[in-house]
């Protein structure tokens, strides 16, 4: 891997292993929040008793531990860059008593696995954040079994997702922070529409589909959406990082009125939207 990439991957590493904490915290809202494109992703790839699946990027375990509790056979290889997230997807396997899965710390990029191991793949908001989409794309194609199934969610446009706009939206207007490269990782890298198709199509993938999913945030309150987005979001944190105490309450003034102004009868339910896009080896 370039030298670029493989500072881009060490980066990502460290910013989900400092983040573990605030997941676990709030895993069970963003587990409901995320649960309508983890349901779509089980749909698309149709699992069978007797599966072995592989679940990439998977952070505190989900969808893999769903799939896995649906297995009455077979298995689930969760997997993660971050072996903190990976502690907290141990301790919700125990919890569930789920039995029929193993956690793997390692990198999308250089998965390792033979080839053609996997019945299918699942991966929730992960290819945004990969340093080299297209390698990941080629790795999952390498470990799938042929006839194998891979489905993969990743954020639609902006104006599709307040949750992120109504802080980052603030956090620009106030700091004069830099453009992040064309292409960088970040939530809406992969927004294009046909763009996650195109990178399946040509790793190998047949019969690519994309399908529009909606969730909702059940916040609840501007307090509660707040210090979420404190606790999980690192270009929140990164940004407010660079604020000083002034300018960070007028953000944080500004994030409550607009929340405020597009939920005014105070329960603060989110509107959200992501891409499902699957494929077949």
């Amino acid at each position: 891997m370039e030298q670029q990439l493989e500072e881009i991957r060490e980066q990502q590493k460290a910013s989900w292993n400092k983040f573990s904490p605030g997941w676990k915290k709030w895993d069970d809202l963003t587990m409901d929040f995320l649960k309508p494109m983890g349901d779509e992703i089980i749909r698309a790839l149709d699992v069978q008793a007797g599966d072995v699946v592989l679940d990439v990027a998977a952070g505190t375990g989900e969808p893999g531990l769903t799939i896995a509790s649906r297995l009455s056979t077979g298995r689930v290889v969760i997997t993660d860059l971050a072996d903190d997230m990976l502690v907290v997807a141990r301790e919700n396997a125990a919890r569930r008593g789920i039995h029929n899965v193993e956690m793997q710390a390692c990198d999308v990029c250089e998965l390792p696995f033979a080839d053609n191991t996997f019945d299918a793949i699942s991966c929730r908001f992960g290819f945004m954040f990969f340093p080299d989409m297209a390698l990941a794309a080629r790795e999952m194609y390498r470990v799938l079994k042929p006839g194998g199934r891979m489905a993969t969610a990743v954020w639609n446009v902006p104006e599709k997702n307040f949750w992120v706009t109504a802080v980052m939206g603030a956090i620009n207007r106030n700091l004069n922070l830099p453009a992040p490269p064309p292409g960088a990782p970040g939530m809406f890298r992969c927004a294009k529409d046909g763009l996650i198709a195109g990178l399946l199509t040509e790793a190998g993938f047949r019969n690519v589909s994309q399908q529009e999913v909606a969730g909702t945030l059940n916040a609840r309150t501007a307090d509660t959406y707040w210090e979420m987005m404190n606790d999980i979001a690192a270009p929140v944190v990164a940004g407010l990082s660079k604020a000083d105490d002034d300018t960070r309450d007028k953000i944080k003034a500004e994030v409550y009125q607009a929340v405020q102004q597009k939920y005014p009868h105070g329960d603060i339910l989110i509107d959200s939207s992501a891409l499902v896009v699957c494929g077949e080896r």
